[in-house]
């Protein structure tokens, strides 16, 4: 892997690789959230025609659950869509439905629930789905909606900046706490972010989320290299926190800065997208999950494509590590039915029906369709041996230091 950070305490590459493989090894649904390219390189293992070929469409690429949650608009409202675009592409849509099959399949079995509940889960999806696809513009409100999703969107709306600062900022009001997630910029980096801020597409967009008058100032208080995530360790990530002053009162806003990287996912031949990987993702973004696109910009931070936007107190990700059977079989078509929307929002009224056929294509049995099952046990074997041999790896490394 090309580590792309300042070999320094707490940021030196191999810390952060080694974070990064610890992470990853901390559970089985974490290695399958964490592996986004040993999953797409066992999807081109498998014979062709094991996936339906779906018309291409702007998919996430990494639609695991933790990918999908409750996101604000600009305005505060608050809706459950894909939260992270990172790996967005012009592609088959059979791919994010795989995705978050395996995941929450996943993390089905690591509540112990039994192998009778996945299939129904399986079967769910597909519905779900299937309605997503039919009825982008209304299937949330005819869906049944399970606990878990509810419950995310509930304490979203009950969030404001004070909770945001408390989880991110400890509280501070004007600088960002050093220590275990944010570290000193280098000279060259602090010049970066401060030209960054001061680029007009940010501006605008921190005006328009902070509804500061066009003459506002912006002033950027302090900015730090953040370790975050799991796919983006070891990539560019900063956090700046900046003041608006020009309204009513002065206010904060927390801004991610993210370095975009090359999607993983397998493009649609002669699909049309940007080449610059930044502006790739906010197009997806704004195709996918509206809510998040519309608060996101591409821009460039020492010669890479970043994106950049501002963290609301509502983005909140579904935790969904443990639930009962039939809530399992209730988040996995609630969901399922929130990508299809995603997928559908983007398709001609001609082209659904055939998609939602080929979705729902019967199996050997009653309780999933046959595509969907084989893939997804296929990838569950191959998953659990990976994640295995992979905590092993770490278990020696650990031992061999001591």
């Amino acid at each position: 892997m090309d580590m792309q950070v300042p070999a320094r305490s707490g940021r030196d590459a191999s810390v952060l690789e080694h974070r990064r493989l610890c992470k990853i090894a901390s559970s089985p649904h974490a290695y399958v959230r964490g592996t986004t390219a040993r999953f797409y390189d066992l999807i081109a293992q498998m014979p062709a025609g094991s996936l339906p070929e779906g018309p291409p469409v702007w998919i996430c690429g990494d639609a695991h659950l933790g990918n999908l949650g409750a996101v604000a608009d600009a305005d505060g409202r608050i809706g459950i869509q894909i939260r992270d675009l990172d790996q967005t592409v012009v592609a088959n849509p059979a791919f994010d439905l795989v995705r978050l099959a395996l995941s929450l399949v996943t993390a089905a079995l690591n509540a112990t629930l039994p192998g009778i509940v996945t299939a129904r889960m399986m079967d769910a999806m597909a519905i779900g789905y299937a309605e997503g696809i039919a009825d982008p513009e209304g299937v949330e409100r005819d869906i049944a909606e399970s606990e878990i999703v509810a419950t995310t969107k509930q304490r979203a709306l009950g969030r404001r900046w004070r909770h945001l600062s408390r989880e991110r900022l400890k509280g501070k009001t004007d600088y960002l706490p050093r220590g275990h997630r944010f570290f000193d910029l280098d000279p060259d980096e602090q010049d970066a972010l401060t030209a960054l801020i001061g680029d007009p597409a940010v501006r605008r967009l921190v005006l328009a989320l902070g509804s500061g008058a066009a003459d506002a100032e912006i002033r950027l208080l302090d900015a730090a290299y953040w370790i975050k995530g799991c796919s983006s360790l070891g990539r560019l990530r900063y956090a700046g926190l900046v003041e608006i002053r020009g309204g009513r009162r002065p206010h904060l806003a927390l801004l991610d800065v993210k370095e975009a990287v090359p999607h993983l996912a397998p493009a649609a031949s002669g699909a049309a997208m940007p080449t610059d990987h930044a502006e790739r993702v906010v197009a997806g973004a704004r195709a996918l999950s509206p809510h998040l696109g519309d608060r996101m910009v591409a821009g460039h931070v020492l010669g890479k494509p970043v994106t950049v936007r501002e963290l609301m107190p509502q983005d909140l990700k579904i935790d969904a590590e443990q639930f009962s059977r039939r809530e399992a079989v209730r988040v996995a078509g609630h969901l399922a039915a929130i990508l299809g929307r995603a997928h559908g929002r983007q398709m001609d009224g001609a082209v659904r029906p055939g998609w939602i056929e080929a979705v729902r294509a019967v199996g050997p049995g009653p309780d999933a369709p046959g595509w969907l099952w084989s893939v997804v046990t296929d990838l569950m074997g191959a998953h659990q041996r990976g994640y295995l041999e992979h905590c092993y790896r770490i278990a020696r490394e650990d031992l061999s230091r001591g």
